[in-house]
């Protein structure tokens, strides 16, 4: 049935808006920023908590933007991390989170990132400033002041348990990692103002069998020490582990950094003296706020270094 002139220009102007309406719902739809978030090992407890954090903040602001989190298996892969991001990229991601396995390799792969109009919010471990700029960018730090996190946990240690010159080693993080030289220099800190012996400074790569294998090697070669001073709560499991293995048990005392579950039955029984709590949650939230505030255009609430610092917390009982 051929419709009347006044009902054909009715039923066009019906499909009109429908083939218009289409189009402007999918581009609403595209509006939703997808925002990557990047993370060193999800073997290390404290990422995983970092995640979770992440995913419950999505959820209650689920209609702002898509969330895709991902880390790699060991603190070391950092081949395996700038594939991770190269990916998050190419998958449309407008805004990537990263807390890089190392400070100096993923520079090269943030800059292509940027280059390509990502926004960058880098979280928990700082990018190298000066190869930053030496590549012409500038990227957000969120995190916590590490030396400052250090010295207390440390200065805890002396006050509590050790006197003048008594000999310590300290278990650090990945060399290459600037929150690793931070946590370090902060134990450093603490102990050449107590006026300890620091015996040894070794690399435990952030991991529990790795952490183990210094500090046994520790022990083993110093057995007049009294503490060790591990740069996370995975190397300091690995501690206390070598610590009963020698016999020392309430003998050497140990600490950590991150606050991580496991640590906390140690802390009750006395297996680890004290960490510290960086909110590991907050930093993920507070980068993925960051980042969406530079999507939109706007510039984060950084301070004069760039920076928007979490706080620390000494932790002494879980």
């Amino acid at each position: 049935m051929k419709l009347p002139f006044p009902g054909r220009l009715l039923a066009l102007a019906v499909v009109s808006s429908l083939s218009f309406a289409l189009p402007l719902s999918a581009a609403h739809a595209d509006d939703k920023p997808k925002v990557a978030l990047v993370m060193k090992s999800l073997a290390n407890e404290f990422f995983r908590t970092m995640e979770d954090g992440a995913k419950d903040y999505q959820k209650t602001h689920a209609n702002e933007f898509d969330l895709i989190a991902n880390g790699i298996k060991n603190e070391t892969d950092t081949g395996e991390q700038i594939r991770i991001v190269e990916q998050m990229v190419n998958s449309g991601a407008k805004a990537l989170v990263i807390a890089p396995a190392d400070s100096k390799a993923l520079v090269s792969a943030v800059k292509k990132a940027m280059d390509k109009g990502v926004v960058v919010i880098n979280i928990d471990n700082r990018l190298d400033p000066d190869l930053l700029k030496s590549k012409g960018i500038s990227v957000p730090f969120v995190g916590p002041d590490n030396r400052k996190g250090a010295r207390l946990v440390g200065d805890y240690l002396a006050n509590q348990k050790l006197k003048a010159g008594d000999q310590v080693g300290i278990i650090e993080g990945v060399p290459t990692t600037t929150n690793a030289q931070q946590r370090t220099a902060g134990f450093k800190d603490a102990m050449d103002a107590a006026q300890m012996k620091i015996v040894s400074v070794q690399s435990g790569n952030w991991e529990i069998d790795k952490g183990n294998a210094v500090a046994a090697a520790m022990l083993n070669e110093y057995p007049d020490l009294k503490a060790l001073l591990a740069g996370n709560d995975s190397m300091a499991l690995g501690a206390v582990s070598a610590v009963r293995a020698a016999g020392k048990a309430g003998q050497v005392q140990v600490v950590g950094y991150d606050n991580i579950k496991a640590i906390k039955p140690m802390l009750k029984d006395g297996r680890v003296l004290a960490t510290l709590d960086q909110a590991a949650s907050q930093q993920a939230v507070y980068g993925i706020q960051a980042a969406l505030k530079m999507v939109k255009g706007e510039k984060p609430d950084v301070d004069a270094d760039n920076v928007i610092q979490t706080p620390v917390k000494l932790i002494t009982k879980p």
